[in-house]
């Protein structure tokens, strides 16, 4: 094992210019952002001084590619959630590499695991559990993360299900880590079903759904703001568990909802939970927001738009959420939105749809309205 120290530091800074083609997805409209950072220069230095040949590698998590393209040639399986990354990883292996998008087509035992931790340990427990039967014994995990992104309770997770644990030092506010696979079969918790006031059957939430042990406060005071009418398509934008389309065809039983995510499992838990209430046949797209979709074929978009994008805060997401439903809707349509009372949604939309008003409010969320005209 090669120890990442300061003795490795030009090794670093010459690693950079490799990194000059990759491609973060989508361009953010904010300068400065690249595809890559420094723990995954550090991971990448460390695959260098590994034997792979021949050995089947796992790479969970990369964000743009860095991780991936470097092992292209091997004999490799990427998993990602993000259809941001499914994008990116594509376009800078020059389509070389297709990943998976679901835990369940793991197959068979892995030698190297290679990973990005994720943001919340929720996800990183249901992949560590699904990998407990894809590891063979001694099998390496090894993952990397900018130290101030390290998830708390992060080691003592991996320590649990996998086997011992051990770090790098940190080298340029980023480090990796190390697990040998020691244990046997770990019982997975995920998904999770939640009950719900109102609603008679229990949600089925996936691991890397946002407030996916119960029902978060925006999404709670939204429900209360879904309208009723002669709406022929409603679109659920950024859907997560599926709980506002699901709302919406309560209300307009005529309706075909759509949904949309740029998470895997998000679209998978909408459809499950569509499946438990209604018999009708809804839309479930996994996708950017909502772009390349048909013009003007929505009567109505419901949107909780994230304000982060990874470890990122950005309003680029609701930015292109709201453009989106712009295209989408038809004239006369309704855009829908639940936002914090201290982000500028107001203005932001008035500026794509040209108005956008207050419907109600509470001590945290504004919910606002804007029309295609």
């Amino acid at each position: 094992m090669l120890p990442v120290t300061g003795l490795h530091r030009l090794e670093i800074r010459r690693m950079s210019s490799s990194f000059l083609d990759l491609k973060r997805y989508p361009d953010s409209k904010r300068g400065g952002l690249q595809a890559w950072d420094r723990a995954d220069e550090l991971l990448r230095m460390h695959i260098d001084s590994l034997d792979v040949k021949g050995k089947r590698l796992l790479v969970l998590n990369d964000t743009f590619g860095a991780i991936s393209t470097h092992l292209i040639g091997t004999n490799l399986t990427v998993y990602t959630d993000s259809y941001l990354s499914d994008r990116a990883i594509r376009m800078n292996s020059n389509n070389e590499i297709a990943p998976i998008h679901s835990l369940a087509s793991l197959d068979g035992l892995y030698d190297y695991v290679f990973y990005r931790f994720p943001k919340n340990l929720s996800f990183f427990e249901d992949q560590l559990c699904v990998l407990s039967r894809h590891l063979s014994q001694g099998a390496s995990l090894i993952g990397t993360s900018m130290v101030k992104h390290l998830p708390s309770g992060a080691f003592k997770l991996l320590e649990r299900i996998t086997g011992k644990t051990s770090t790098s030092l940190a080298e340029k506010k980023a480090r990796l880590v190390f697990a040998k696979f020691e244990n046997g079969i770990a019982k997975n918790p995920y998904p999770l079903q939640v009950k719900v006031d109102s609603f008679e059957h229990p949600f089925i939430n996936a691991s890397n759904l946002f407030s996916r042990e119960k029902l978060d406060q925006g999404t709670r005071f939204f429900l209360e703001w879904i309208p009723a009418g002669t709406f022929a398509r409603i679109l659920d934008l950024g859907c997560a568990n599926g709980i506002i389309g699901i709302g919406a065809k309560r209300k307009n039983p005529q309706a075909r909802i759509l949904f949309s995510d740029e998470s895997a499992m998000a679209v998978e838990s909408a459809k499950a939970n569509y499946r438990n209430y209604f018999a009708d046949d809804a839309e479930f797209f996994w996708t950017n927001c909502f772009q390349g979709q048909a013009k003007e074929s929505a009567d109505l978009v419901l949107c909780n738009p994230p304000f982060h994008q990874g470890t990122l805060v950005l309003d680029d997401v609701a930015e292109q959420m709201f453009r989106d439903a712009f295209v989408t809707l038809k004239r006369g349509g309704l855009l829908r939105v639940i936002g914090n009372g201290h982000l500028q949604y107001p203005h932001t939309l008035k500026r794509i749809f040209g108005n956008g008003k207050i419907l109600g409010a509470n001590a945290k969320f504004v919910v606002i309205e804007a029309v295609k005209v």
